[in-house]
């Protein structure tokens, strides 16, 4: 007769490693979100009035562009 034992806390081995790798890929990714936030901020600043008027936005709206890029400060979805 044989006996085969397993091993008591699996769970807690392979836990760790998941949870850490998940909180470093979800600050991975806020820190390129807020690289993305920059460099448009850099890239909306760097325009001229004329043509931010182009776009349909003021110079006060940039840091409310760059931070909520899903929404549009007038109001109007674009398509894409």
């Amino acid at each position: 007769m044989s006996t085969i034992y397993t091993p008591t806390r699996p769970t807690q081995t392979t836990e760790l490693p998941r949870r850490f790798s998940r909180a470093l890929r979800e600050f991975w990714d806020e820190l390129q979100d807020r690289r993305k936030q920059a460099r448009l901020r850099a890239d909306l600043y760097s325009l001229s009035d004329r043509e931010l008027m182009d776009i349909g936005i003021a110079h006060a709206e940039i840091d409310y562009v760059a931070s909520n890029r899903d929404s549009d400060p007038r109001g109007i979805r674009s398509a894409g």
